[in-house]
């Protein structure tokens, strides 16, 4: 039977911006950064860029809000039957300044330009949300994606507008968990094929069939990013922790084996499968999988007993499971 290799972390590269640590209420000392929907970059912990975070009125940042579903007992009481996080909302105050009118008016349009764009959609006719980041002084970060709700109002008040101002941006967030910066991930390949009779008589499995032990340390389910390499002739991978499991076939799609080095990815949530053909986006191979009795399934806090099998596999065939740990705190 081919060898599969152990798991990997792959550390993340942290991006620019930041600045020196400010105080942020109930989190300790922190620095944040914005990115808009453009990949522009926007620190917002660095009082030199003409603008900063208050040190009061940061809300947001801490563990979900759910809604319980419950039925009634008939001795009384109630049974809770269903849990669902809901969108969280962050309140990020910001003060922004110039030495000018004109220099602070440059900065108030640009910010607010770069959080609204949010709202808008692009060419392929979706929204793209910003992202939220904040690092520990230990290194490690955490990002949210976010729209632009309301807030870039300014103060109103006597002397306001002319060369500082003051907001408290309203930022939603479809998803409630925020996901660490650093991806995890697992790669497994097959074993060297030897020959029948050298150098003495022996059998080389046609599978990739390994049970593996995925640890994820969030709070939060997450929802990984499959990369399958050939030659394969179909794929099945099993959750046995949950249950659940999927099949990819590419005969199904009319393509015949995976050769070696064709690759497909698959996403689980949203649920995308592609080939790749060489294109940007690859080909649809959605009709590729077991419909509907299979699930794309996510990996649920803690160990999860993990099988990957690969028939018609070969030396070169390798799968590579990605994913992003969630957290309810910042």
């Amino acid at each position: 039977m081919p060898l599969i290799a152990a798991p990997v972390v792959s550390p993340g590269t942290p991006p620019g911006g930041g600045g020196t640590p400010i105080p942020l209420p109930g989190v300790g000392n922190a620095t944040a950064w914005y990115t808009d929907p453009t990949g522009t970059i926007w620190p917002l912990s660095r009082s030199s860029v003409g603008w900063f975070t208050l040190a009061e009125g940061v809300s947001g940042l801490g563990a979900a809000a759910y809604t319980l579903t419950s039925d009634a007992q008939p001795r009384g009481g109630a049974r809770l039957r269903h849990v669902q996080p809901q969108p969280r909302t962050i309140i990020w105050p910001l003060h922004i300044y110039g030495a000018t009118h004109q220099e602070f008016i440059e900065r108030w349009r640009a910010l607010a330009t770069a959080f609204t764009r949010t709202l808008r959609r692009g060419r392929d006719g979706r929204r793209t949300p910003g992202t939220l980041t904040v690092a520990r002084p230990d290194g490690t970060r955490r990002s949210v994606e976010v729209f632009y709700s309301a807030g870039f109002e300014g103060q109103g008040k006597r002397g306001s507008g002319i060369i500082s101002d003051s907001v408290a941006l309203a930022l939603w967030c479809e998803d409630p968990y925020w996901s660490d910066a650093e991806p995890v991930t697992v790669h497994r390949q097959a074993g060297q094929m030897r020959d029948f009779l050298v150098p003495f008589p022996s059998v080389s499995s046609s599978q990739v069939l390994g049970e593996t032990v995925v640890d994820n340390p969030g709070d939060a389910t997450v929802w990984p990013e499959w990369v399958i390499t050939g030659p394969a002739t179909q794929i099945t991978f099993t959750n046995q922790t949950t249950g659940d499991a999927f099949t990819l076939n590419p005969a199904w799609v009319g393509h015949g084996p995976l050769a070696a080095g064709e690759t497909v990815t698959i996403r689980t949530d949203p649920a995308r499968v592609r080939f790749q053909d060489g294109s940007p986006d690859g080909v649809n191979w959605a009709g590729a999988l077991n419909w509907p009795s299979g699930v794309l399934w996510g990996l649920e806090p803690g160990e999860n007993t993990v099988v990957f099998q690969l028939d018609g596999s070969g030396p070169e065939s390798a799968v590579d499971l990605v994913f992003h740990t969630r957290h309810e705190t910042a």
